[in-house]
């Protein structure tokens, strides 16, 4: 099933694990957790039974003696975006497997690793800002999407791209509401001072811009965003939407709206990966009594990691609702940290027939595997009220 692009439930890949490890296929193994942690957010506890039986096996004591530069694992946990390598196993000797808690900032309470929010990898980020291009130029004005790529390559500093149709109408479903500059600009100012004094770049449609600038009260804050470049005014008859994500990818920054993503636009981009993106790049925020909240990513992903150390963190299916009660497996070596090398899969207790003889046949596999993604879908509520510019 496997070879024919059908993504492989939690149960299958687990049994494929078991059989693997059974066989001593240490390779195959290395290659069904990276199956397991693409696909899978947390794990049941017989997939979690199967994966501590591994590695507290004589097999699993002797993968770990190949070659390999800590720089080239260490750039490729970086290439990959965040939380693993892909490489081969990292360390030597027995692995110490314990059932751990995280805390709040990502710290193992275990072995004291510090994990990560984990990125989309770079060649995923590459295709999916093509993606949003593409579809943009399909449903823009050619010309004016163009314009707007051309402006970013030359301005592409930013740290935070603002949705400010979203901002600038939250919560104004009352009488006298409208478009707050105010609540706009809070956001504006709290990005600037949380960055080091570095402006976002707040996306807004040109219709609202000349609205705002016709009124004396909020004419001034338009003024100062446009002298701080602050300010990018999409034309009339465009989709703001498209401009604000495509920044946002490009520049690989940060994202503030409260808009879940869940239209139509964003289902035509069809990405198994999209919700993994928006974990690691989406800001939301409240006004509670007019004051700001920005809810910035999350210190760590919920998900199985792989650190260049060579330890494995595996999230378990646990329902609580306080995440720091989450139990996670802890899989270390006492040499790990020390390491300098990292095995190619060949199992030296003679049992493993398959030797692979260079660590990049296995990160190629385990990229082939990590292409097979099973979407996660979350549910959350939005709070953005849509528009679109009339044609001019």
């Amino acid at each position: 099933m496997n070879s024919v692009g059908v993504s492989l439930e939690e149960a299958e890949i687990a049994a494929l694990l078991k059989v693997s490890a059974k066989k001593g296929r240490a390779d195959r193994v290395y290659m069904y957790l990276h199956k397991l942690r693409s696909g899978v957010t947390c794990v049941e506890e017989s997939t979690a039974t199967v994966i501590e039986e591994w590695f507290q096996s004589s097999e699993a004591r002797e993968v770990g003696e190949g070659d390999l530069d800590v720089t080239r694992v260490r750039e490729a946990v970086l290439r990959n975006g965040g939380g693993w390598h892909g490489l081969g196993w990292v360390g030597k000797g027995d692995w110490v497997v314990s059932r751990m808690s995280v805390d709040d900032d990502g710290i193992c309470c275990g072995c004291g690793e510090q994990l990560v929010c984990v990125d989309i990898d770079d060649e995923e980020m590459e295709k999916f800002a093509s993606s949003v291009a593409a579809l943009a130029v399909e449903r823009e004005v050619k010309a004016n999407f163009s314009e707007f790529q051309g402006w970013l390559e030359k301005h592409g500093c930013y740290e935070a791209i603002v949705d400010g149709a979203n901002v600038g109408l939250y919560q104004q479903n009352f009488a006298d509401g409208g478009f707050s500059t105010n609540q706009l600009d809070d956001v504006v100012k709290e990005l600037y001072n949380q960055s080091g004094r570095k402006w976002p770049l707040v996306v807004l449609h040109n219709k609202r811009v000349k609205g705002l600038m016709e009124n004396p009260s909020s004419r001034k804050l338009v003024e100062e965003w446009m002298k701080n470049g602050v300010l990018y005014t999409t034309p009339n008859g465009s989709n703001d939407d498209w401009y604000w994500l495509y920044a946002t990818v490009k520049l690989r920054c940060l994202l503030v709206t409260n808009d879940e993503m869940r239209d139509h636009i964003f289902e035509l981009l069809g990405s198994n990966f999209f919700n993994q993106w928006k974990e690691r790049h989406q800001v939301h925020y409240t006004f509670v009594k007019g004051n700001l909240k920005l809810q910035m990513p999350p210190p760590y992903s919920l998900v199985i990691q792989e650190s260049e150390k060579g330890s494995w963190h595996v999230p378990l299916a646990v329902d609580t609702s306080n995440e720091s009660s989450k139990p996670w497996l802890c899989i270390t070596r006492a040499s790990a940290d020390d390491a300098t090398t990292a095995s190619n899969g060949v199992d030296t207790s003679g049992n493993n027939h398959i030797h692979i003889d260079q660590p990049q046949k296995i990160a190629d596999e385990v990229l082939s595997l990590d292409s097979q993604v099973i979407e996660n879908n979350s549910t959350s509520v939005t709070g953005k009220r849509k528009e679109r510019s009339d044609p001019s």
